[in-house]
């Protein structure tokens, strides 16, 4: 009779009335509802993860379900299905992104994470409990996709792969619940505070005794369903917790509630005494209600991730021979050429084939006005095409893309925990130790005083008290700070990112890439001969339009006429003819040959008078003499200088390491008004400057862009890559300022601050509230339904201070 009314041990179902599934654990006999169920028992007790059942706050997810598709597992084998959300990055080593569907509590994650980690072939496997989304690395050669998915549907979860729709619907299940508990709990709260009013004005006028007592049986029938069914979360976690011995703030949420309505329905069964529906559904309420604030900033945060991934459409149009032919996404590969009408999103990564396109990259850049590319560029994945029809060839698939690399940087950034957040988590542990001990002593010393008074003085320390404001007060604020810097254009990819940022008092760039484009261009045209800046600029992008040298990209943007008989020589220039002229452009020597063998007396290279310009200097020659100086060199970017000023606003010291030499680095560092320039730097050598500042105390942000950056950016305390940095450079940085605007730092460093300075006014505020608030409980002077209203309204504002966040800065 006892294992009837206890149901399956698994999974909770009602024990059918025909067969007899059971099993012994530790000695006692359990009963299960079926034989899927006791096989996942076994499997996990077999796996030597007993501790599950110790952990968990819920039954496990029906097995019978997940069973019932467990043919069509090996379908998850096929290549083409898995290029959906499958990432092979060696024959060796594949990755996966999947959404766990069952998860309820952090013994999910546990048992998920042990379980599956523990599997041959698997490298590594992680749970994100705030989205169930999972990270899957494994060696394809050792082991199969559907086996590892039928290793998570032995233990009772059920696996899906990875995509942005499946979890904006458990978003939306969660929501509804959420919903749903707190029109319970509003609805409640009304109607028993209607009729508190009347109880409360009855002690002051006579109120026959059958009066009371209907107004307290019908309070105990409206509070009922708010304390079992929108109270429910709060016994569940309360119980995990006791069972791990880890102190949270729905322990004493849960006696305050508790308590309160055992004490109530006491009163009104057997007479006397006070009652505290009204108090027990407004705590409720009002508990509620700043957990869906919390859940929405949450939900905001994963839904922006999402938005970017749906961003890539699910067809595209290929062209083949000249005909259109709407095909899936992923079928899409590398030199396919596609059609994107206006409004249409760029599929993948891609070259544009067009003359000129208006391209809108408000998603990943943060601005507004659409960008106009020309033939030849590059275009990203996922961007929206504006005005007009355009072809493009695809370069990358859409998982190896831009969007998809940006994505993987936002899980792990998800993943981290910050280390204020763990000190809050500990602080509130702590002080939820203190509360209880408190609410004993002050029980106590009320039970000698006026026994009458002591159990709504407890319920008053309990609920005024409750660290909910705490617990509040670093995770809103982090959220809403990540979110709104993606907004602004860097993606912080790492946890410790704000608070480092908001330390930071010395930011060091590299050049090249990141003060420059890191692209050659002209920056000087010197005529020696009878011909205008803009002839001599086509004649030598003529010249160079049959080279491949870096040189040539410099001159492409002048081409407008074919040369003829070109010629090159290594590491000295090139030769042509040009509507008939002979030409030679590239170092002094080798240009001044070409004259100085037809014309003797023509003045050589060593009497040409070099431009005083740092860069490197270009001669273009004719058989008749010296035809112009060009000045190659990095391009500047726009903003540098306007950045460096803002960072210097914000009291920063600005430093420049670089590789390059001493004058084109100083030419550059006074260009953007660099005082501090350290040049000709090694990797190692940067690495150890950085070192060296920060075991001075300096706390160093340091922005760079290429591989030779990777081991400064992976030593620094905190790292910024630029948008066109080398996948290795992402992957070490702690973020990627996407939007590739330098000004952006100035913002991002302005709102860490503002992040830091809003966590410390909610914990400071907190902790004043519960330090004030707790003596005068302890004294009897706040009723319990005083005590709710005064704990809710301090999550309130903690959560409100926090949203201030998704707003900007002013002047960023």
């Amino acid at each position: 009779m006892e294992a009837a009314e206890k149901g399956c041990f698994h999974c909770a179902s009602p024990l059918p009335k025909s067969g007899n599934f059971q099993l012994e654990i530790h000695g006692k006999v359990e009963s299960f509802c079926c034989p899927a169920c006791r096989a996942v028992t076994q499997t996990i007790l077999g796996s030597g993860l007993d501790k599950y059942y110790d952990h968990r706050e819920g039954p496990a997810c029906d097995t019978k379900n997940s069973t019932s598709v467990s043919a069509e597992l090996s379908l998850y084998d096929s290549a083409e299905l898995q290029r959906e959300f499958v990432k092979l990055q060696t024959p060796q080593q594949a990755e996966a992104s999947l959404v766990i569907e069952g998860i309820s509590c952090a013994a999910c994650v546990w048992l998920l994470e042990k379980h599956i980690g523990s599997l041959e072939g698997v490298e590594r496997f992680s749970v994100n409990l705030t989205n169930h989304r999972a990270r899957l690395q494994w060696n394809p050669e050792s082991a199969k996709l559907s086996q590892i998915f039928q290793q998570i549907l032995a233990i009772g979860y059920t696996p899906h792969p990875y995509h942005p729709n499946r979890e904006e619907q458990l978003y939306q299940e969660e929501h509804k619940r959420a919903v749903r508990r707190l029109g319970v709990a509003g609805v409640g709260m009304m109607q028993v505070m209607m009729m508190a009013m009347a109880l409360y004005l009855g002690d002051n006028f006579t109120m026959e005794a059958h009066i009371e007592t209907f107004i307290r049986w019908t309070s105990l029938i409206v509070a009922t369903p708010v304390v079992l069914y929108a109270a429910r979360p709060f016994f569940i976690a309360a119980m995990r917790d006791i069972k791990t011995r880890h102190l949270s703030m729905d322990v004493p949420v849960s006696i305050a509630i508790g308590g309160a309505y055992i004490a109530s329905v006491w009163a009104t069964l057997f007479g006397g005494g006070e009652v505290y529906f009204d108090s027990v559904s407004m705590f409720t309420f009002f508990l509620l209600i700043g957990r869906f604030l919390e859940m929405q900033a949450r939900h905001r945060t994963g839904l922006a991730g999402n938005a970017l991934a749906n961003l890539l459409p699910a067809i595209a149009i290929k062209l083949a021979d000249g005909v259109e032919h709407l095909v899936p996404l992923a079928e899409l590969k590398a030199g396919d050429r596609v059609l994107v009408k206006p409004g249409h999103s760029i599929p993948a990564d891609s070259i544009l084939f067009s003359e000129r396109a208006s391209i809108d990259e408000s998603a990943l850049t943060g601005e507004p006005l659409p960008v106009t590319r020309h033939r030849g560029d590059a275009l990203t994945g996922g961007t929206i095409n504006v005005d007009q029809p355009i072809e493009a060839e695809i370069v990358t698939e859409s998982q190896q893309g831009r969007m998809s690399a940006i994505l993987n940087l936002l899980d792990r950034a998800q993943a981290d925990k910050p280390k204020v957040a763990k000190v809050a988590d500990t602080v509130a542990s702590y002080f939820v130790a203190a509360v209880l001990l408190t609410a004993v002593v002050v029980g106590g010393a009320w039970w000698a005083i006026s026994p009458e008074d002591a159990v709504w003085v407890v319920l008053s320390v309990l609920v005024v008290t409750c660290p909910c404001a705490l617990s509040l007060a670093t995770p809103t604020a982090l959220t809403a700070a990540i979110g709104s810097l993606r907004q602004m254009g860097l993606l912080v990819t790492r946890g410790h990112v704000l608070e480092s940022l908001a330390q930071a008092d010395t930011v060091a760039f590299d050049k090249t890439g990141t003060l420059t484009l890191g692209k050659l261009s002209v920056r000087q045209t010197v005529p020696l001969a009878d011909l205008s800046i803009e002839r001599c600029l086509e004649l030598a992008a003529a010249l160079e339009s049959r080279s491949e040298h870096p040189i040539a990209t410099a001159f492409s943007p002048y081409f407008s006429t074919a040369p003829s008989e070109v010629q090159n020589t290594v590491g000295a220039g090139v030769e042509g003819s040009v509507d008939g002229l002979t030409l030679r452009l590239g170092k002094p020597d080798y240009a001044a040959e070409l004259y100085s063998e037809s014309s003797p007396d023509t003045s050589s290279a060593a009497t040409l008078e070099t431009p005083d310009e740092t860069g490197l200097c270009l001669l273009m020659s004719s058989s008749k003499g010296p035809v112009c100086w060009f000045i190659i060199d990095d391009q500047l970017r726009i903003e540098a200088s306007e950045a460096i000023s803002a960072l210097q606003a914000l009291n920063l010291k600005v430093v420049m390491l670089t590789g390059d030499q001493q004058t084109n680095a100083q030419r550059v560092a006074n260009e953007v008004g660099i005082a501090q320039l350290e040049a000709q730097m090694t990797p190692e050598a940067k690495l150890a400057w950085v070192n060296q500042q920060q075991q001075s105390g300096s706390r160093v942000l340091m922005v760079g862009d290429g591989i030779n950056d990777i081991p400064v950016l992976s030593g620094a305390q905190t790292s910024v890559a630029m948008s066109e940095a080398t996948d290795l450079a992402k992957t070490s940085a702690d973020a990627v300022l996407i939007s590739g605007d330098l000004r952006k730092l100035a913002g991002a460093i302005a709102q860490a601050r503002r992040t830091r300075a809003i966590i410390k006014q909610n914990i400071g505020w907190a902790l004043m509230y519960n330090l004030l608030a707790l003596p005068m409980a302890a004294m009897g002077l706040i009723p319990p339904w005083m005590a709710a209203i005064g704990m809710s309204a301090s999550s309130l504002v903690v959560v409100g201070n926090a949203l201030r966040l998704t707003r900007n800065p002013k002047g960023f």
